[in-house]
């Protein structure tokens, strides 16, 4: 079966589905067959009378095969937490059939890359989290975070969860790094560093582009010029 990753955030709107991207292309770059995977997506829109994630199709872009029901098994309407817009719409969201879903792209693939909705502690069905789902997947962490003020409480919210519930954080990456930060950007990734109990394994910049994708691609080209991406690779398990 495949190695794999799963990309959590501290927060919602953190970058994770262009730093999950980024690395299916930089992957692609090197030859590696890459799977990915949105186990569920709220907030999704109608396109020719369907639901369609726009992050999975993203993904899906980045690794160079079709969004299919292994790469995006549940599709909400509602921008809210998934439990409650799975309430809302009727749908129950199974682990089981997340489950097998991921087993046959691991089957498929030489590296899984699996995308989370927001945060660790955020609610799917049942009393059930996206930790516990990141558990039974049976897959080390990658946090994003953001650069801005707080982001040192919630990485460090985030990495003392993880190890609260024995999920192993293999790195974190602050993402939307700004080319001229301010005292509390410039601060933070040292503290994070520091303090999280998990190595910082970039400060990846802020990517000025239309589309997800497109920034997805710009930082796919930074990240391909760095001597530490190699470090990166390593240590999520693909190099």
């Amino acid at each position: 079966m495949a190695e794999g990753i799963f990309i959590t955030g501290t927060d919602t709107g953190v970058g994770k589905t262009v730093v999950s991207t980024a690395l299916a292309l930089l992957l692609r770059q090197r030859g590696c067959r890459v799977g990915v995977m949105k186990p569920v997506t709220s907030g999704c829109i109608e396109r020719d009378g369907r639901l369609v994630s726009e992050d999975a199709e993203t993904l899906a872009a980045g690794a160079g095969i079709a969004v299919s029901d292994e790469v995006a098994p549940y599709l909400l309407r509602e921008p809210v937490a998934p439990s409650v817009a799975a309430e809302k719409e009727g749908v129950r969201i199974e682990f089981s059939r997340i489950l097998a879903a991921y087993h046959r792209l691991a089957d498929s693939y030489d590296f899984v890359i699996v995308e989370g909705a927001g945060g660790l502690m955020v609610p799917l069905t049942g009393g059930l989290l996206i930790a516990d789902l990141v558990k039974l997947l049976s897959l080390p962490l990658l946090v994003v975070a953001r650069p801005d003020l707080g982001t040192v409480n919630h990485t460090l919210l985030t990495c003392f969860a993880a190890r609260h519930l024995d999920l192993e954080v293999r790195g974190i990456v602050v993402n939307g790094y700004p080319e001229h930060p301010g005292l509390a950007e410039a601060t933070a990734p040292h503290m994070i560093d520091s303090l999280s109990g998990a190595p910082l394994l970039g400060r990846f910049p802020f990517i000025d582009a239309p589309t997800p994708l497109g920034a997805a691609q710009g930082l796919a080209t930074w990240l391909s010029n760095q001597g530490s991406t190699r470090i990166l690779l390593r240590e999520i398990g693909c190099e």
